[in-house]
């Protein structure tokens, strides 16, 4: 007698893993999270910027004032950047181009109407920006008070 070898029953095997299905939702859900998680993360990355370009202003702002009691005048105006005579207080590598709003330092000595200041020259932040750095440390007007637009750029008035 033959015997007929036996098949085994058809089972239903799942294999460990994810199904396509289920990578596609979590690959959604993870882009939702991004989307939701940027705009938050600009805003921290701005505020630091403007957090950093006030400090930075009011510390170059101090080491002038303190060149000008030392000395008992301003320094001349020059080329873009601090003149030669600043050079001590403002060591290349932390003052060296671009700012934490883009652009580059430049002192102004009868510059633009006003005897002396501080500018940003082709920053590279837009306006809006600029006039939230003018409401933490003026009057939030781009046109008055101690921090104001100039042409490319914008200045730190020390003296009218």
């Amino acid at each position: 007698m033959s015997q007929r070898p036996s098949t085994p029953p058809a089972r239903l095997h799942r294999r460990g893993g994810f199904t396509l299905l289920e990578i596609i939702i979590v690959a959604i859900l993870i882009g939702l999270l991004a989307a939701l998680a940027l705009p938050a993360l600009s805003r921290i990355q701005r505020k630091g910027q403007n957090t950093r370009f006030i400090n930075d202003l009011r510390v170059a702002l101090g080491a002038i004032e303190v060149y000008v009691l030392e000395a008992g005048h301003f320094p001349p105006d020059g080329i873009a950047g601090f003149p030669a005579e600043l050079a001590p207080s403002f060591p290349p590598g932390k003052w060296a181009p671009p700012t934490s709003v883009g652009g580059r330092w430049d002192w102004d000595f009868e510059q633009f109407g006003f005897t002396a200041g501080l500018s940003v020259y082709q920053p590279t932040a837009s306006a809006e920006q600029m006039r939230e750095i003018d409401a933490l440390i003026d009057d939030g007007n781009l046109e008055t008070g101690t921090f104001r637009a100039r042409s490319n750029g914008y200045i730190a008035i020390m003296e009218f």
